[in-house]
């Protein structure tokens, strides 16, 4: 199953605007979505995050940049090729300005006016929680046609991040913990994968 990573870029706080991109060719062409692709060979998630931002629309971000806002997988009974999983993440902190690429041509839009008719199904069911800075675990499961949900399953929850703004900053630091234990795992899973493309 393809490994995947999709970023948010967004503005305001709460949100008010988020980047999404037009895709001119490949798997999705024609639709809005945020700006993400695989994961290659030896890459942490957030690596191949900010690697696919940067490819696709000139913005330069790193690792500490991205706040982590789920994980959705994805089902194509017709196409079982299409079968992918994503890793969501926000992020407020970017360098650089959104620039059209071969692939993707970055639009910024009001969260209140997100172009659901012209995006993949399921973003309605998940895009509002995560720009409402919730985070989400999402399972969806698309039609023959390979364009309608089908079925879905969606938990979401509270996200901790930032909680300490404005409280005692208690779920702040826990959360940065669990960043960094998610990082640390990340970084162990690449570097066997490494591993086993030398010993291949």
């Amino acid at each position: 199953m393809k490994r995947t990573t999709l970023i948010l870029l967004v503005r305001g706080n709460p949100i008010t605007h988020v980047l999404l991109g037009y895709k001119k060719r490949g798997f999705g062409a024609g639709k809005y979505t945020g700006i993400g692709g695989k994961i290659e060979p030896g890459e942490t998630v957030r690596e191949a995050a900010i690697r696919e931002m940067h490819e696709e629309t000139g913005v330069v971000m790193s690792p500490c940049d991205l706040a982590s806002a789920g994980h959705v997988a994805f089902y194509f009974p017709a196409r079982p090729n299409w079968n992918l999983t994503t890793r969501i993440f926000v992020g407020r902190n970017y360098r650089g300005r959104p620039t059209e690429s071969r692939e993707i041509r970055p639009e910024w839009f009001a969260v209140d006016r997100l172009p659901f008719g012209d995006m993949w199904d399921d973003a309605s069911y998940w895009y509002p929680h995560v720009l409402k800075g919730q985070r989400v675990k999402a399972v969806f499961t698309f039609a023959s046609d390979c364009e309608t949900v089908a079925a879905s399953k969606i938990d979401v929850w509270q996200n901790t991040q930032g909680r300490g703004k404005t409280g005692d900053g208690r779920g702040k630091r826990q959360d940065g913990r669990g960043e960094r234990r998610e990082a640390r795992g990340e970084r162990r899973k690449a570097r066997g994968e490494r591993q086993e493309a030398r010993g291949g």
